[in-house]
């Protein structure tokens, strides 16, 4: 499938990701303008946990990094330290870019090699463009990563970086989705193939909150129990994206709609409603199983 083709079918189509097929788990990177903000786009929109670390204040080519990328600053203001941590916490590296690798990318390089961890140099100018999802796959499946650090050029010096690595990363993911084969690419696989993976969508509320479970690790689970409702609620409506996408809303899932309706002491008008009944069983749920106690 052509690019485009391949946005418009996940934008018609996946909503949820058969998670026992992707080996990616997570996807971060250190949040520069170009290829690292154009995969945390891309994991955000597929649902798809990010992170990462960011240098003191969040800086970027643009300003303050926006806080719906879930970054940590690091204690110090240097881009090197930032790049180091990314690729001790990752399982494995890969960077994009149009020709050679120079500064922050090169030194990306020198850390990999420096903490035994496997790095991936996608030159873009070597490796078209729908061929190198195939060779991210391969090199994925060889290496067993599961977490994924994702670096590259930035936009001031490569303006096609951010479309381009959101493709590859798009592409990458969705051969992880079908469960590809070392060396399989996208155009050996039909839409329909990928709709066979897709899980039913969650019916009831309860279906609902085991479906997000599943995806969450630890942290994130007691991060949930240890939260006052009322600051769960509060968190900006664009940081639920992920609960749509894995719950089937945005494409209208009525079933769960009407689920959140029998129990919701307000009126329900629309997915955003639905959302917060939701996280609030969701809510409820961890902090029977994973709030944190003091032991006296």
């Amino acid at each position: 499938m052509e690019p485009d083709e391949l946005k418009d079918f996940w934008d018609n189509y996946v909503k949820i990701q058969g998670r026992e097929k992707i080996m990616i788990k997570k996807i971060i990177c250190g949040g520069r303008i170009g290829a690292d903000q154009a995969a945390l786009d891309m994991a955000m929109k597929m649902g798809i946990p990010h992170g990462g670390w960011i240098q003191k204040g969040r800086k970027t080519q643009r300003g303050i990094l926006p806080e719906r990328y879930q970054l940590k600053e690091m204690p110090v203001a240097g881009f090197k330290e930032r790049i180091e941590q990314n690729i001790m916490d990752s399982d494995g590296t890969v960077i994009i870019s149009h020709g050679n690798l120079t500064g922050g990318s090169d030194y990306g390089q020198e850390m990999a090699k420096k903490h035994n961890r496997p790095c991936l140099h996608i030159d873009l100018n070597e490796t078209p463009l729908s061929i190198a999802p195939s060779k991210i796959n391969t090199w994925i499946i060889e290496n067993n990563i599961e977490v994924l650090n994702v670096s590259g050029s930035r936009t001031s010096e490569d303006p096609k970086i951010y479309k381009d690595t959101m493709n590859i990363v798009e592409g990458t993911i969705l051969l992880g989705l079908i469960g590809a084969k070392p060396g399989e690419d996208l155009t050996d696989y039909d839409k329909k193939d990928y709709l066979k993976t897709l899980p039913i969508p969650p019916r009831t509320i309860d279906e609902a909150v085991e479906r997000l479970l599943y995806n969450f690790d630890l942290e994130d689970k007691v991060k949930i129990a240890s939260m006052k409702l009322n600051d769960l609620m509060e968190l900006p409506i664009n940081e639920h994206a992920y609960f749509k996408n894995a719950l089937d809303l945005l494409s209208g899932n009525k079933d769960l709609l009407a689920s959140c309706r029998s129990i919701s002491k307000e009126h329900l008008y629309n997915e955003d409603d639905a959302i917060f009944v939701i996280m609030e069983a969701l809510w409820k749920k961890l902090r029977q199983t994973h709030k944190l106690r003091v032991v006296k």
